[in-house]
């Protein structure tokens, strides 16, 4: 059966495509025969999928959500990582389910939080290259949960944003801006990712984190993000995005801090010389990936990305 269905597939004109689904077919056909796949179970399998996609909206990825807490979204992501990555360049980390385009641009020292209800902390640092030249005019995207672990998609109208922001490095290579402790939260449990996550007996948490995605012209694209060291789920990760280098901690005696008075948590970045046009991201804002970026779909609309 297998050898049917790839000499079928020959004909495909597209070099790239025909490898991906001949190794796809084999290594499917082979997992259900190792499981021995009954009827029943592979309609709870088709059933499962149906409802991931009909989950999906332009302001939530099921899918991205999937691949994430079964691990392939990092393993794509490390494998795009090795080959474009400088070794002394800083690690990179999930853009994750919740990055959208076009946050506000501000001003260095702006807090992306509209409305905290906590202190503030600051975080800064510096954009440098592999031999440790500042970059200027670097632009820094941060996005995070606020104090209470929700982005700003679950708590209010897609159409408002908060805890984002765009940021652009002053002629040291220099950042800095304001924002919230963010608070480690569960991944979305409301949907049929949330029942598998449950049914394997996962806890579902993220570590409190903060991401930024952060570009200049003639450098990789980078995404990662800032993993808060004293959150319980650091050593738990349930999409597996946390590693050592990407660890950081708040500080209240840092005499280099840029506002004094504040909570301060440092992390400067390396970006690695472009080599391509590859683009450092491995994951989209949902509005690219599920329709046509239109705002408020009705949730039942699906449509492919071709």
């Amino acid at each position: 059966m297998t050898d049917t269905v790839i000499a079928q597939m020959a004909t495909t004109p597209d070099a790239r495509l025909r490898e991906i689904m001949d190794s796809l077919v084999r290594h499917l056909h082979a997992f259900a025969r190792e499981v021995r796949l009954t009827p029943e179970e592979w309609l709870r399998g088709i059933a499962f999928l149906t409802a991931v996609g009909q989950t999906c909206t332009p302001h939530r990825q099921e899918f991205i959500l999937l691949s994430d807490v079964l691990g392939l979204s990092r393993l794509v992501n490390l494998m795009h990582d090795a080959e474009g990555r400088e070794e002394v360049a800083t690690e990179t980390s999930l853009l994750g389910p919740f990055f959208r385009e076009n946050a506000p641009v501000l001003p260095l020292g702006s807090s992306i939080a509209r409305t905290p209800s906590q202190a503030e902390i600051v975080l800064y640092g510096t954009v440098r290259d592999s031999e440790g030249r500042p970059i200027a005019g670097a632009t820094l995207d941060v996005w995070q949960t606020d104090e209470h672990g929700l982005y700003d998609l679950q708590r209010q109208s897609p159409e408002e944003m908060d805890l984002r922001g765009r940021f652009v490095t002053d002629a040291e290579g220099r950042y800095h801006l304001r924002t919230v402790k963010p608070l480690g939260y569960s991944i979305p449990m409301d949907g049929p990712v949330g029942d598998l996550i449950r049914a394997q007996k996962r806890h579902g948490f993220r570590p409190a984190h903060i991401h930024m995605m952060v570009g200049a012209t003639g450098y990789r694209e980078l995404v990662t993000a800032l993993y808060f060291a004293d959150d319980p789920h650091i050593d738990s990760d349930t999409v597996f995005g946390v590693s050592a280098a990407l660890l950081v901690r708040e500080r209240h005696d840092d005499a280099n801090a840029p506002l004094p008075g504040l909570p301060s948590v440092r992390f400067d970045i390396v970006l690695s010389r472009a080599r391509d046009q590859a683009a450092g991201r491995v994951g989209a804002d949902p509005a690219r990936v599920t329709g046509a970026g239109r705002v408020g779909a009705d949730p039942q609309t699906i449509t492919a990305m071709r």
